[in-house]
């Protein structure tokens, strides 16, 4: 939205990060199949911006697994004009951690 963007119609990047933050917990969460939360966000790269009229898609994996933390790769790639071309713009690793029912760090349950 025109809102989320500078005065040349890039998207602002804390904008596209709350997006993968996002994604990243809802990943997150699924393979802890709890709450989570966000405790890192670590070698982060903007690659090529993000315009208005652009679908920003996110793609997450899990890169690592603790105790009771995880380390999740995201991807954000763009469809330029909602049906052009797809460019990769962002990609990060962001660490997570689960949470039990009163907030505190909780052990991830085991995949099945």
């Amino acid at each position: 939205m025109p809102a989320d963007a500078n005065p040349s119609g890039d998207i602002f990047g804390g904008w596209v990060l709350s997006q993968m933050d996002i994604a990243g917990g809802i990943h997150a969460g699924q393979r802890a199949q709890r709450r989570v939360a966000t405790v890192a966000i670590e070698a982060m790269h903007f690659i090529r911006p993000v315009h208005i009229g652009d679908v920003l898609c996110v793609y997450a994996e899990a890169e690592r697994v603790g105790r009771t933390s995880m380390a999740i790769r995201l991807e954000a790639w763009a469809l330029r004009k909602r049906l052009g071309d797809r460019v990769k713009v962002t990609e990060g690793i962001f660490t997570f951690v689960a949470l039990d029912v009163e907030g505190r760090p909780t052990p991830i349950a085991e995949a099945s």
